[in-house]
């Protein structure tokens, strides 16, 4: 290819790449065909052929003696009836149950449901959204990835505002867009029940092993810390283990370990979720801990993992179905352009508390 068509394909990409990406926005000026030229180092004859075939492709607009604009993108009229769902996962945990819950609801209403996981990742969740803004869809529930750390492509949830797609949150919310509609589970009450129930049956030495880099983790902690308060226990910064999506499979096991070998006091450990329990208790029975005669063991959730190897968790309830149907209902709320007051955008589920054979 020639050097001149490869610096017209260059401009022609990065311009659209920038419009797409919501560097340029609707109505921002497109730099002008001198700045372009001398900027690609092509004839203006190039940067007019580039910039017309933007404007066939809808992305900008000329207006005689002001310049080129960005265009505000047209999206069809038509309702696609496809609703997009995106998870961190989709086959493990508790992720399945949720979707039925979302597809019943939507099923029942003539929509079709479009899956997308992003495997706890931002950058994939990101291209996730990027993918999502360039098919013809009437609107999102997400569960957002590694939501306790700020979010970098809030332009993208911006755009789907802008095409008038209403998206859902569910399981968390990034801090930044803490106004939009959610249906999460009120998981610092859930933190606080739990740690409460260890404390009212006289557990004192309570350990904790919570998620770093979502809200669900550093909400239970919340509550794991204000229940520790309220009963006048002492919070030991020593005995809560955090870790990561990344090494989740391994750091809450070597954390147990490394309490246990430095002799800290434990009569209990509060786990961030079911799975997480259930690697601990392996853990403690290697060392030849019993458990709950020495040290109970609480998870979250009620999932499929509360009950295996003669153990029923002691854990809290998470209304999987019931979540996913509530996200659908007040996505439909959402597209069928209903006015919703704050504690109908905000859907908090309560906390239920399931005693089983792994506390006493």
């Amino acid at each position: 290819m020639e050097e001149k068509q490869l610096k017209y394909y260059k401009m022609h990409h990065d311009l659209q790449e920038q419009i797409r990406l919501g560097e340029l926005r609707s109505g921002d000026r497109v730099p002008s065909e001198n700045q372009l030229a001398a900027a690609y180092q092509v004839s203006r004859q190039t940067v007019r052929k580039a910039l017309a075939i933007l404007e066939q492709e809808g992305y900008i607009y000329a207006v005689h003696g002001k310049g080129t604009f960005v265009s505000e993108r047209v999206r069809p009229e038509h309702k696609s009836h496809n609703i997009a769902v995106v998870t961190t996962y989709l086959s493990d945990y508790i992720f399945p149950r949720v979707i039925q819950g979302i597809d019943e609801v939507l099923t029942a209403q003539g929509y079709s449901i479009l899956l997308k996981n992003t495997r706890n990742s931002r950058s994939q969740e990101a291209r996730c959204l990027e993918e999502l803004l360039q098919k013809d869809i009437d609107g999102v529930i997400i569960e957002p990835s590694k939501s306790q750390i700020s979010c970098r492509h809030l332009h993208l949830y911006e755009r789907l505002e802008e095409y008038g797609i209403p998206y859902v949150f569910i399981q968390g919310c990034f801090d930044q867009m803490e106004d939009k509609p959610q249906v999460l589970m009120d998981d610092c009450r859930g933190g606080h029940l739990i740690t409460k129930y260890l404390l009212d049956t006289g557990h004192r030495d309570i350990a904790g092993v919570f998620k770093a880099d979502d809200i669900q983790g550093q909400n239970r902690h919340r509550g794991y810390v204000q229940a520790l308060q309220e009963a006048g226990v002492l919070y030991d910064p020593d005995k809560v283990i955090w870790f990561h999506t990344e090494d989740r499979k391994v750091h809450p096991q070597e954390g147990i370990r490394r309490l246990i070998s430095k002799g800290t006091r434990l009569d209990s450990v509060v786990c961030y979720n079911d799975q997480i329990a259930m690697q601990v208790i392996p853990t403690l029975t290697a060392r030849g801990i019993r458990v709950p005669e020495d040290i109970s063991v609480t998870g979250y959730d009620n999932s499929y993992m509360a009950i295996g190897g003669g153990f029923q968790l002691t854990t809290i309830v998470h209304p999987q179905e019931k979540l996913g149907e509530m996200a659908a209902q007040l996505l439909l709320s959402l597209l069928h352009g209903e006015s919703l007051g704050p504690e109908e955008r905000k859907i908090l589920i309560q906390p239920e508390l399931v005693v089983g054979n792994t506390t006493c």
